[in-house]
């Protein structure tokens, strides 16, 4: 029965698409099991680039079935859209599986999520505008759209209506927008039934059989820890549960079945969008990194802030995920640096703080405490072992680790697909 999570232990963006690519090979399944497209991940196969968004990272391996559960928000013309784009490079997508029980996100959702961003001006989130808040919410209003639903008209027009009888009064009295017309959105939604059909499953029936049978499960996380809507740091974050307990809900398995659960952190750190950060540089260092790393979302296509790694936000990770492995990605682009400062706790009005403060305002006012670890300058991206490191990487590496409170079990070199070295299996 193993079944893995792999999330990220940050504020994403840590490279798990290379992680779960790397995995993929290795395993029956690939579930995402919470987020939309407003999440990104990047894969590098040979000298090909796959830039993926809704889909599970599994869909290029192709021995794996890739699921979206039931946990995630679809929208079903990105969702096509990216199959097509896959198709036309001769990627089979054919065995993706959808839950019935996903929630759609629909026009209405979009429109709310961009006009609402705007009227908050100073106070945004930083949210992608992508509908991805306003379909969780109506989620838990219990006005959502399931994917389920597109196969019944009179339950899709009724909760069309219900949903929209609010909304239209925020558009047309609030936002002085038009008012949207319950069947012009019902008429869109219908139209991708059936090309929707031949996806969908009862993806929660289907994934606790193959558990059962010993197939290898992989659940895989859109956004990071940091961006979790109950341990993240709230209200800069997202509107679901990537962290590890999001898995049980969002795919629909209990968590004995978990086996092992892989945090994904980056040599550095990066968010994008607003909110605390308290190792981001406005400096030449913090230009370098987004320079030679290549931080722009994958989604968004905005600047990711950088900083130095944030050992206090690792063991954070490391206690509300339960993690049992780290990934350690991009240890490639701190080349060069003679030294390089770590983050191994924050001042908070004049006292030092080793764990992540649970107060708002004090993780907003931390300052970081750095310890600063020697650097090295040897290409790396040829080593296949750690042995094959400069020293100054491996202390770096084994600095992390003591530092974040879990093995570091693999770390990506550079961003090929084979530019990997496993220090433990995951499997």
């Amino acid at each position: 029965m193993p079944a893995l999570v792999l999330l990220g232990a940050q504020w994403g963006d840590e490279g798990k698409g290379k992680a779960t690519d790397l995995l993929g090979g290795s395993v029956d399944y690939v579930v995402r099991y919470q987020g939309g497209n407003n999440a990104g991940h990047t894969v590098v196969v040979g000298d090909q680039k796959y830039a993926l968004h809704l889909l599970p990272s599994g869909i290029l391996s192709p021995g794996c079935t890739p699921v979206i559960g039931n946990g995630v928000v679809v929208d079903p013309s990105v969702l096509f859209s990216e199959l097509s784009g896959l198709n036309e490079r001769g990627v089979d997508t054919s065995k993706l599986l959808i839950s019935g029980n996903a929630h759609i996100i629909t026009p209405y959702n979009v429109t709310v999520d961009k006009v609402t961003e705007r009227f908050l001006g100073k106070r945004k989130i930083g949210t992608t505008g992508r509908g991805i808040g306003p379909t969780y919410a109506d989620k838990i209003n219990r006005v959502g759209i399931r994917v389920q639903d597109l196969y019944d008209e009179s339950i899709l027009t009724q909760k069309v209506e219900a949903a929209l009888d609010i909304k239209n009064q925020m558009l047309t009295k609030l936002f002085n927008r038009r008012a949207i017309a319950t069947g012009q959105v019902v008429e869109e939604l219908l139209a991708y039934a059936d090309k929707l059909a031949p996806y969908v499953a009862d993806t929660v029936l289907l994934l606790n059989q193959a558990l059962d049978d010993d197939k290898v499960v992989l659940f895989e996380g859109g956004q990071g820890t940091l961006l979790d809507i109950d341990h993240g740091t709230y209200p800069f974050v997202t509107s679901s549960n990537p962290t590890a307990g999001g898995a049980c809900t969002g795919a629909g398995v209990g968590p004995t079945k978990i086996s092992r659960v892989i945090g994904i952190l980056k040599a550095y750190t990066t968010r994008v969008g607003a909110g605390p950060f308290p190792t981001e540089l406005f400096d030449e260092d913090g230009e370098a990194l987004r320079r030679i790393g290549g931080e722009r979302g994958v989604t968004t296509g905005r600047d990711r802030r950088c900083g130095w790694f944030d050992a206090v936000i690792a063991r954070y990770a490391t206690r509300v995920n339960g993690l049992t492995d780290f990934f350690l990605t991009k240890l490639d682009v701190l080349t060069g640096w003679e030294q390089i400062p770590v983050c191994v706790a924050y001042e908070i009005d004049g006292k030092r703080v080793e764990e992540l403060p649970y107060s708002q305002s004090d993780f907003h006012h931390a300052k970081p405490v750095y310890e600063t670890l020697p650097g090295w300058s040897e290409d790396i991206t040829k080593a296949k072992s750690f042995s094959d490191l400069p020293k100054n990487a491996q202390a770096y590496v084994k600095a992390l680790e003591e530092m974040s409170g879990a093995p570091i079990s693999a770390i990506g070199v550079g961003p090929g697909r084979d530019e990997t070295i496993e220090i433990n299996s995951f499997l």
